[in-house]
Parts: structure tokens; C-alpha cells; sequence
């Protein structure tokens, strides 16, 4: 039998290891509302945070921001040294370990440098966990549900998104500290979930076969077949003998940085890193931390709300964002990477040349300011629909699937740099524009979610309904930058070229076990029970 983890193998196992990589998502959506919203701090946690941080500007409070953006940033970038060396499940207790200490050390902060320091910190370990949860879930998922579990994980990053939003809501009723203190320390909760789950889960069976543990490889594979499965079982030797005989092909792990750089690596591993980090800036430059950061801030001088409903109306809008961001599960799988992202890109650059009117006319008094104003936000939360259906899930998918099996931990780790420098940047920028541009900055979001069409059209290869071995064939076949007239490249159903490969390395190892004389016993018996049935007859 199988060995069971947390008790259980199979489907079971599978949905601990998605319960266990969805809860740091959680840590990060919960945190992304934590002190995001810039120059507004008083509409979030009062007078009593800014006396403690001795009323920082607005500068000031920017940077508070910006260095947790970097803090992730370089945790995200400590995993391509990490990551492989600890494990994943090893890699998410370092990082929610972190976390929960940069979470103390802001929740029990009496002064600026504490908090500038707090961050930092919760920042490095969200880092590490956003640059491994997805890459565990794909490793250790089904080729035909490995993309709706990595959603389901990007769901749960909005679940925490709308648990912080209400949190912060019911806390800004209290007059004390406890306002901004205890949603802070809130996080260790999430940490201890991880200490639950993650030290009782098996690490991916590829990561385990790169170094060498062939047999516990074979037990996490049989582990997560289910079904009564041994490491002996005949699916689970298939399952084996293929990512082995992709790592067999490319021997990746005696390549430098250096080589991979100039091109004498693995077959387009250079090409797919730069797709992976490129989809991650995607998603950060769609604009949805300009509406996660400002929503409030908008909802106050577009439509002259009163503060509590502007707060009420971007918490509802977080509703709204989860609810389409879990709705992804079924479009993911049935109409493919490709089409997903290009269509919720194109919805997304809808949304904002509509925002861009509507706010544009409302700022030339060319109409009702009132009905503009919610002709405005009424968008804002189309948007949220639009984003969470797909340029949310894809990008942070995508580096998942497309990097090499030597090296998915290190260009998930880029992607994931990539991410976070941009969001850097859309904070930085975000305030001086709207400030200086006025209607006329949600133009440039609109121009950049379009873009996403033609890029995706071009460039990336689908990856649903493809093992990770096939995708690593796709590019060993030396295939043209160019995919949108490729139908390998672009096709949702499996080619049939990669199922045939299948069955021609499943019957090597098989011959190879008959060579071996592993079988011979068994061909014995059955040369007897045909003798015996001839005397008889």
C-alpha cells in the first residue's frame, strides 16, 4: 500500500497539498490590503497609528508601502538558492515562519523604524511563499486538473484580499491601537496552519528524482495515485520512467548560469523563463493595484461618497472580485490559457477606456458628476470580474507549467521578482499619476491590457491539457518563436505526438525490465499455465 500523509493518498492527498499551498495564498492576499493605501492611512487605521509613526508624510507613508514590496522581492529572489535545496513543503515553513515574525515585530511596533523594519521582513518570507506554493500544486497535481487547483490557490490569495478589506472595515470602529494592531498579528494565524499541514506532506517527485531519491520518488508518486498504488504498481512505474526519461535527456542540473545564459542549456530554457516573468508582469501592470490601492480614494472625489460607503462599497468590491476569481476554475481547463487570458485582457482594456470617459467628462463638467462618477465604479467592479477570471490566475499559472524540470523553482522564482518589482512600480507611479495626468492615466491601462492580446497570440504556447514532460518536449523541439501558426503550440486538446511518445517510453522500460530478467519468473508461470492447459485439452 501506498503511504498516506495527514492520512490520506490520491484525490485526498491532493486536496491537503491545495489546502496547505491555498493557505499561503491567503497570507498574501490578506497582507496586499495591510497599509496599501498610501496617502490615505487615516481612512483605514486612524489618528492613533499616525501619532505612533510620528505623522509621516505622505512620502513617508509611500515608502512604508513600497519597502514590503521589495521585501518581497527579495524572497522571491532567495528561492533560486533555496528552493530547491529546502524543499517546497520546507521552503512554505521558512517563509510563513517569516512572515509571522515580521507580523509581531509591526503589530508590537512603537515607532517608525520598527514598522519600516516589520516589513521588510513579512515581506522576504511572502516572497518565498509566492515563489513556491504554485510551483508545489503543479508539481504534484493531474495533467487535467493541475490548472483549477493553481486557480483555486489564486482565489484564495483574493479570499485573504476580502477578509483584510472587512477586517480593516469592522476595526476602524475601534478609537485604540488595537485598530491596526490586531489585523496585524492576525497573520500568525495563517502560520500556524502551515506548521499544521505542510511538515506531514511529501515534496514534489520530480524535485525528488533530480536529487537522487529515486524510491521516495516512487512512494509520492504511488501516494498521490491512490487507488491502493504501490511503487511497483504499472501506472505509477509509467508516471516514473517519463520525467525520468525527460531529465535523462537534458542531464539540466550539470548546467551553469553562465551556459543557460548563452544559450548551451536545455533546449529554450532562457526563451521560457522570459515568457514566465513576462506573464507576471502582465498581471501587474493590468492596473489592479491601482483600484486594490486607491478604490477608496476614488469612490471619495469621483461620486462625493462619505467615507464609511466609500469603505463599504471597496470591501463589497472585494466580494465581487472573489466570487469571479473562484468562477475561473471552469473556464481554465475547458477553453485553455490562451483564450482565457486574452479574453479577460480584453474586458480589462474595456473596463478602463470606460472608467477613462467616464472620469474624463465628469472632469470637464460635460455631465452629471453623480452619474458618472458611478457609471465609474460600477466598471471598477466589471474590471474586478473581468481580472479575476483570468489575467488574475494565468500569469501566476503559467511559470508553473512552461519552466523546465531542472529549473521550474528558479524561473518561478523570476517570475515571481518580476511581479513584485513591478508592483513596486505601479505604487510609485500610481499617486504623481493621478495626480498629474487625471482622466487621462487610466488610458495608459487600458493601451497595456490590450497589448496582452497580441503578446499572448503570438508568443505562448498553450499549456492545459499537457503534462509538464510534454511541454518540455514542445521546446526540445527547437519550434519557432512564433507559435499562432503552430497547432501543436496551440491547440487545447493533448497532441497526439506526446501520447504516442508515452506509450513508446513505457514500452522501453518494459523491455528493459524483461532484459533485466525482472520478468522472467512471471513469463515461467505463464509458459506453464499454457502447457498445463494444452495436456489438458
Amino acid at each position: 500500500m501506498a503511504r498516506k500523509y495527514l492520512g490520506g493518498s490520491g484525490d485526498a492527498l491532493t486536496v491537503w497539498i491545495s489546502l496547505a499551498a491555498s493557505t499561503v495564498l491567503i497570507f498574501y492576499g490578506y497582507d496586499q490590503v495591510r497599509m496599501h493605501s498610501k496617502p490615505f492611512f487615516p481612512s483605514l487605521v486612524g489618528q492613533d497609528f499616525l501619532k505612533t509613526m510620528g505623522n509621516p508624510s505622505a512620502t513617508v507613508q509611500g515608502t512604508l508601502t513600497s519597502v514590503y514590496n521589495l521585501g518581497c522581492f527579495g524572497g522571491a529572489l532567495s528561492t533560486l538558492y533555496t528552493g530547491d535545496k529546502l524543499g517546497r513543503p520546507r521552503t512554505l515553513i521558512l517563509g510563513s515562519s517569516v512572515i509571522a515574525l515580521g507580523a509581531i515585530i509591526q503589530s508590537a511596533c512603537y515607532s517608525r523604524g520598527q514598522m519600516f523594519a516589520g516589513r521588510v521582513v513579512a515581506g522576504l518570507g511572502t516572497g518565498m511563499n509566492t515563489a513556491t506554493a504554485g510551483v508545489w500544486q503543479s508539481e504534484t497535481s493531474k495533467m487535467r486538473s493541475r490548472g483549477k487547483l493553481v486557480i483555486i490557490q489564486m482565489a484564495n490569495c483574493i479570499t485573504g484580499f476580502c477578509l483584510s478589506n472587512w477586517l480593516t472595515l469592522g476595526f476602524s470602529f475601534c478609537k485604540s491601537s488595537v485598530a491596526w494592531r490586531f489585523p496585524l498579528a492576525f497573520q500568525c494565524f495563517f502560520t500556524l496552519l502551515i506548521w499544521l499541514m505542510c511538515p506531514f506532506l511529501p515534496d514534489s517527485p520530480r524535485l525528488l528524482m533530480r536529487k537522487g531519491k529515486h524510491e521516495e520518488a516512487l512512494d509520492v508518486l504511488a501516494a498521490l495515485e491512490g487507488h491502493g498504488a504501490t511503487r511497483d504498481s504499472a501506472s505509477v512505474r509509467t508516471q516514473y520512467d517519463i520525467i525520468k526519461d525527460v531529465l535523462d535527456k537534458e542531464h539540466a542540473q550539470t548546467y551553469s548560469w553562465w551556459q543557460l545564459i548563452t544559450g548551451r542549456g536545455p533546449s529554450g530554457v532562457v526563451r521560457r523563463m522570459i515568457l514566465g516573468a513576462w506573464m507576471q508582469a502582465m498581471n501587474q501592470i493590468s492596473g489592479i493595484n491601482v483600484t486594490s490601492y486607491f478604490q477608496t480614494y476614488i469612490f471619495i472625489h469621483a461620486i462625493d461618497l462619505t467615507e464609511l460607503i466609500a469603505r463599504i462599497l471597496a470591501a463589497a468590491g472585494s466580494v465581487d472580485y472573489l466570487i469571479f476569481s473562484f468562477l475561473a476554475w471552469f473556464v481554465i481547463e475547458r477553453y485553455g490559457r490562451r483564450r482565457v487570458m486574452m479574453i479577460s485582457s480584453a474586458a480589462c482594456s474595456t473596463c478602463w477606456i470606460i472608467i477613462a470617459i467616464a472620469l474624463g467628462l465628469s472632469e470637464k463638467g460635460k455631465g452629471d458628476t453623480y452619474k458618472l462618477g458611478a457609471l465609474a465604479t460600477t466598471f471598477f467592479f466589471v474590471f474586478f470580474a473581468s481580472f479575476g477570471m483570468g489575467v488574475l490566475g494565468v500569469p501566476w499559472l503559467y511559470p508553473t507549467e512552461i519552466n523546465h524540470i531542472s529549473f521550474r523553482a528558479k524561473g518561478a522564482s523570476l517570475a515571481m521578482a518580476t511581479n513584485w518589482i513591478m508592483n513596486y512600480m505601479v505604487a510609485q507611479v500610481t499617486p504623481p499619476g493621478i495626480a498629474n495626468l487625471g482622466y487621462k492615466f487610466w488610458i495608459i491601462w487600458a493601451v497595456l491590457c490590450f497589448s496582452f492580446i497580441p503578446t499572448t497570440y503570438f508568443f505562448y504556447p498553450e499549456t492545459s491539457n499537457r503534462t509538464l514532460e510534454d511541454i518540455d518536449r514542445y521546446f526540445a523541439e527547437h519550434r519557432n518563436i512564433f507559435v499562432f501558426k503552430d497547432k501543436v503550440a496551440t491547440q487545447l486538446q493533448r497532441p497526439d505526438i506526446w501520447e504516442r511518445m508515452d506509450e513508446e517510453v513505457a514500452r522501453r522500460a518494459e523491455e528493459e525490465k524483461i532484459r533485466n530478467g525482472e520478468l522472467e519468473s512471471q513469463n515461467g508461470e505463464r509458459k506453464g499455465e499454457k502447457e498445463v492447459l494444452y495436456l489438458e485439452k
